[in-house]
This record gives structure tokens, C-alpha cells and sequence, in this order.
């Protein structure tokens, strides 16, 4: 049987790390994030299950999944600090311009105070303005670490699942199955052309 010490550990932070996110996205009615979310989930279980079932293609559908979660979490990053043209007074691309929420940390960061700008005619229907102040760190930031950080598991979980699927294919070319005809010279009977008649003696 195939054997494979630390490489086939599941890998469990991804997963938590994106679990956390989740939960944070849900929070601040992000739909697009949690969208994203979601199918990032489903890739680590099956990247999980890919490892343990030796399964390299699963395996190698996780590392294409990842160049893709790359990429989403450089244009979160993008989106967040306003490069070119992006501008989150503008854009609500993460709630499908469906809702004027935000990223939950805008009003729940460390340190932040919240006050409600009673009687202000600039709110829409349904929504109230407020101010906040004191924040140890601008939700901006907190986002942008929280991408970079899926980032850098991304890219350790794409040379993981590399590395794995490369061991599981070579272990598969490797392995001869027990009673194999090449490996044992093993060689079918031979059918006789006649049968023996033999004398029977009663």
C-alpha cells in the first residue's frame, strides 16, 4: 500500500481561517465575500479528502481552485485601498449592489466609537448615518490583512497540494498490484486439445 508520513496530515487552518472569514462576511451582509467563501470551503474539503483518499487529481482541481482565490483576495485588497478607479463610496461590489452595508469591522474594529447623526437628511430610506472615531485600525486595514493573510495560506497550500499530488503520482507508477501478470511471469493454463480417455475397471 502507499505510505506517506507529514505530507498526507490534513491541513485544518485553511479551513478555520476560512470559517473565520465567513462568519465576519456573514456579519456585515458581504455577499459577494461570502459566495466566495463558500466554494473556497468546499475546495479545502476537498483538498482534505483528496489527501487522505490518495486522490491527486482532487488534489490538483484544489491547486487551480487556489490560483483563483489568489486572485479574488489581491482584488479584495485592490478594492479596499482604492487602487485605480475602485472606490468603495461608489462601488458596493461585495454586497452585489443590492444594500449600502459594510464590512462589518467599519463599525466593530478595535477601539472604534460609534454615534448615530440624528435628524441628517443625507441617509437613504431605510438606513441611518453615523460617525466613527477612535478605531486602532481602519476596517480598510483589518480586510486587507485578513486577504493578505489568505494569501500566504494560498500559496503554501498551492506548493502542499503540488508536492502531494507529485508523491501520490509516483507512488502510482511505482506500485506493481500483488498477482500481477508482469510483475510474477504469471501465465494463464494451457487448454489441452483433447482429453485423456482413461480405462475404467469395474
Amino acid at each position: 500500500p502507499m505510505s506517506c508520513s507529514n505530507p498526507c496530515s490534513p491541513r485544518a487552518l485553511p479551513q478555520v481561517a476560512a470559517l473565520e472569514r465567513q462568519i465576519f462576511d456573514f456579519l456585515g451582509y458581504q455577499w459577494a465575500p461570502i459566495l466566495a467563501n463558500f466554494l473556497h470551503i468546499m475546495a479545502v474539503i476537498l483538498g482534505i479528502f483528496g489527501t487522505i483518499q490518495y486522490r491527486s487529481r482532487y488534489l490538483m482541481m484544489y491547486a487551480v481552485w487556489l490560483v483563483l482565490w489568489v486572485g479574488w483576495n489581491a482584488f479584495i485588497i485592490c478594492f479596499y485601498l482604492e487602487v485605480g478607479r475602485l472606490s468603495q463610496d461608489r462601488d458596493f461590489i461585495m454586497t452585489f449592489n443590492t444594500s449600502l452595508h459594510r464590512s462589518w469591522w467599519m463599525e466593530n474594529g478595535p477601539g472604534c466609537l460609534v454615534t448615530p447623526v440624528l435628524n441628517s437628511n443625507l441617509a437613504p430610506e431605510d438606513h441611518h448615518v453615523i460617525t466613527v472615531s477612535g478605531c486602532l485600525l481602519d476596517y480598510q486595514y483589518i480586510e486587507v490583512v485578513s486577504s493578505a493573510t489568505q494569501i500566504f495560506l494560498a500559496l503554501f497550500g498551492f506548493v502542499y497540494a503540488c508536492y502531494v499530488s507529485k508523491v501520490f503520482l509516483e507512488e502510482e507508477d511505482s506500485f506493481d498490484f500483488i498477482g500481477g501478470f508482469d510483475s510474477y511471469g504469471y501465465q494463464a493454463p494451457q487448454k489441452t486439445s483433447h482429453l485423456q480417455l482413461q480405462p475404467l475397471y469395474t
